[in-house]
């Protein structure tokens, strides 16, 4: 799949809190860990933890040095170590010592293409939820797909109206929208027509904006409304202070759990957004 690399793009999304212009990007994952609910907000806030105090340490540094800058015990470290190693966010030196993984000796020069930082996570979100995994990325006021991880399990929706012409169809397309300030989402519609691609596709600027508005933060949801028979999960995500959007897609006479399914997206979203705006 053709990689669109990241631009640096001015601020474009509204925060949710008063707080957030000043915290940045890191508060909006904190706010993100605190919707996915109190069991898994613990481990993914002790993750960030630990990829932080690596990615301070500046080089390679042993479980115990990693633990103390992190401020964790042992074995909580000891615990999360495997799973960062093992889904590429860290690797494991012959020395049994730690380093991100874009900065581990012959893991090559310049920074790592979107697609290889983040599809450690979007595997384990496809296999979490048992449908495909999508990342998308605003980049030149356009909303682009990044990343698809699927499966013959778990196939891909057929993207027959490229996501450029069809955010205002699909989760992955109105969760970005639902972040843009005011001035960016008037560019982006003065750019797009909102062609009715199902009976289901809103078509109506004013009512969009009005289920954009509307809807219960942060998750957003489209029942046949890009194409029918599928349903799309979306929340959003960050690239420092590029916005983007992931979701997942499945059949619409799929049984599922939303509370589940939130909760998984959530504490993904987490890890994507950082991972994307980790240095690499």
């Amino acid at each position: 799949m053709a990689c669109v690399t990241p631009q640096n793009v001015p601020r474009t999304h509204r925060s949710h809190e008063d707080v957030l212009p000043v915290l940045g990007s890191r508060a909006m994952l904190v706010v993100m860990a605190d919707h996915a609910g109190p069991e898994p907000v613990a481990a993914v806030r002790r993750a960030l933890r630990l990829l932080e105090a690596a990615g301070a340490h500046g080089g390679e540094a042993t479980a115990q040095q990693l633990a103390r800058e992190a401020g964790l015990s042992p074995a909580a470290v000891g615990e999360l170590l495997p799973m960062l190693v093992g889904d590429g966010y860290l690797r494991e030196l012959e020395d049994h010592t730690f380093v991100l993984a874009d900065t581990a000796p012959g893991g090559g020069h310049g920074a790592q293409p979107v697609p290889a930082r983040v599809r450690p996570a979007l595997t384990a979100l496809r296999n979490d939820t048992w449908a495909a995994a999508y990342l998308t990325l605003y980049v030149d006021g356009e909303i682009r797909v990044m990343e698809i991880v699927d499966s013959a399990r778990t196939p891909r929706v057929d993207l027959w109206v490229g996501l450029e012409e069809a955010g205002h169809a699909t989760a992955l397309g109105k969760s970005v929208l639902r972040e843009l300030d005011e001035e960016a989402r008037a560019d982006y519609f003065s750019r797009h027509d909102l062609t009715g691609l199902t009976p289901r596709t809103i078509t109506h600027k004013d009512e969009l904006v009005r289920e954009l508005d509307g809807s219960p933060a942060p998750v957003v949801m489209d029942r046949e409304e890009y194409v029918r028979g599928t349903t799309c999960v979306a929340v959003p995500v960050y690239s420092g202070e590029q916005v983007g959007s992931l979701g997942i897609s499945f059949r619409s006479d799929r049984m599922y759990r939303p509370s589940q399914v939130r909760q998984e997206l959530l504490s993904a979203a987490v890890l994507v957004s950082r991972r994307l705006t980790l240095p690499h």
